[in-house]
């Protein structure tokens, strides 16, 4: 699975409706499009709200260099239809790029935290005292690891 990428300043806005992939309008003045500030092909976090509602979305998408430019919608990680995927209605959306909390590590959290809060597919005991972690990460079976584990 490709990286995500993150980047600063990267907001556009669109009039798409429904459940599907976003085409984008432009930049907004002052910002830079998904496709300079992210690339074509690139996962991202994305954020989507309908300006004047209460209809938002978050969640991982793959941007595309087209005419228009696009934004899939490919996995949801929050939003306000019950954290699925939102039936946008009519309207101007703002769609910009950002670093959802549910996958920032807190500044107060240890890694063992973060590993225990942010794990959604961890079913057995874990122990982390030390360590820095980034993701996705997958590990299958049974693992024991003792000494210093990186994970970018």
């Amino acid at each position: 699975m490709a990286a995500l990428i993150v980047n600063d300043r990267v907001k556009e806005t669109s009039t798409t409706t429904g459940t599907g992939t976003f085409s984008l309008a432009g930049a907004e003045t002052g910002f830079e499009t998904f496709v300079a500030g992210i690339g074509t092909g690139k996962r991202t976090y994305y954020a989507i709200s309908l300006d004047g509602s209460a209809e938002f979305e978050v969640g991982i998408g793959t941007v595309t260099d087209a005419s228009p430019d696009t934004l899939s919608r490919d996995t949801v990680i929050s939003s306000s239809n019950s954290d699925s995927a939102v039936n946008f209605s009519s309207g101007s959306k703002t769609v910009f790029c950002t670093l959802p909390a549910a996958r920032a590590m807190s500044p107060s959290m240890t890694a063992t935290d973060y590993v225990v809060t942010h794990a959604s597919t961890l079913s057995e005991d874990q122990t982390v005292d030390s360590g820095v972690l980034a993701g996705p990460v997958t590990v299958t079976g049974t693992q024991t690891i003792t000494g210093t584990v990186v994970v970018v």
